[in-house]
């Protein structure tokens, strides 16, 4: 992992910066006196600031793990302004160029961030502070899983449960049931890693995925399935998406787990008139799928396929179904080789 280069803020400017100097605007002298590590995905990642705020929200987001994974600490600098106006700025807009991102709400709420240094600093008016959702999914949230997507770990559009050690990625489009099924093989008895997005550890000899085993996040029309969902309430518009977020502890009939070692990737194919069916497909199928949805540009994307390889050998299925009930008889003839 790549050691962060960016110089510590000078301290004992503010008479300066009342000065009108023309560099003043560029908010570089800004202070960031406050710092605390936190362990998203288990890897150690330093929030520096000038708001106790961020650091709050910081813990909101990744505060239910202590584990550490490897020696290294990225860091991320977060400084917050006045002015901006006083409302909520717009979800921001995401642009990579190589290994370059930048995600722009507006002129005054902005995060830059060099992926090969790992290299990133956030500038944000209080008001995007103000509004915890918001700065959450849209800056911090993001801006961490990008840094560990660009060093540790490669994310993948699947959720991830295991029965008798052996974990199964859920794969397919937006709203093919990944999460429900998850979900409904946790109520099984299966062991839950993630509902939607898994994170596939770079450099380890066999495929391993770590995910937010910690919550559970649902559509909600999760709710006609499921009694216990029927008096939760719907979070506001998170990444675009209304849903409904459980935090595992609340659901003690679930066995979580953060990490599984994949031995199959299974596929979703579900429709309303659907004959249960488990079928094979050709090797090397999943790798190609999983790539072309990579999110990612340039090097980063490179380096990514190259990891992705390690899927190659993982035996491939596609899963048709209507019925959860079916789909997860069929799962539990997988993990027991039927």
């Amino acid at each position: 992992m790549a050691r962060n280069l960016t110089q510590q803020p000078v301290r004992g400017r503010a008479a300066d910066r009342k000065s009108g100097r023309p560099q003043d605007s560029l908010l570089c002298d800004m202070e960031l006196p406050l710092r605390r590590t936190f362990y998203p995905l288990g890897f150690a990642v330093e929030i520096i600031t000038n708001d106790p705020d961020v650091l709050e929200a910081a813990k909101e987001s990744f505060g239910h793990r202590r584990l550490r994974r490897g020696s290294a600490t990225l860091r991320v600098h977060i400084g917050i302004s006045e002015g901006g106006g006083s409302g909520c700025p717009p979800e921001p807009t995401r642009r990579i160029h190589n290994y370059l991102c930048s995600l722009v709400a507006d002129a005054h709420n902005q995060a830059l961030l060099d992926l090969k240094t790992c290299t990133t600093f956030v500038w944000l008016t209080r008001p995007a502070l103000k509004n915890g959702l918001y700065f959450r999914y849209n800056f911090l949230e993001k801006v961490v899983y990008l840094l560990l997507g660009a060093s540790v770990v490669t994310d993948i559009h699947a959720a991830c449960v295991s029965k008798h050690g052996k974990g199964i990625l859920l794969c397919g489009d937006s709203g093919a049931g990944k999460s429900t099924l998850a979900y409904a093989c946790a109520r099984a008895g299966w062991t839950y890693t993630s509902d939607d997005t898994s994170y596939l550890i770079n450099g380890s000899d066999v495929p391993r995925v770590i995910g937010h085993s910690h919550r559970v996040r649902f559509r909600p029309a999760a709710k006609d399935l499921f009694p216990e969902l029927a008096s939760r309430e719907v979070t506001p518009r998170m990444e675009g998406k209304p849903s409904i977020e459980i935090p595992v502890s609340e659901l003690p009939h679930i066995i979580a787990a953060s990490e599984a070692r994949v031995y199959s990737i299974v596929y979703l194919n579900r429709h309303p008139k659907a004959i249960v069916r488990l079928g094979p497909l050709p090797t090397g199928t999943a790798t190609q799928r999983i790539c072309k949805e990579l999110f990612s540009a340039g090097e980063i994307r490179a380096k990514h396929e190259k990891i992705l390889e390690v899927l190659t050998g993982v035996p491939a299925y596609e899963l048709h179904y209507c019925d959860l009930d079916d789909a997860i008889d069929q799962l539990d003839l997988l993990v027991l080789g039927g």
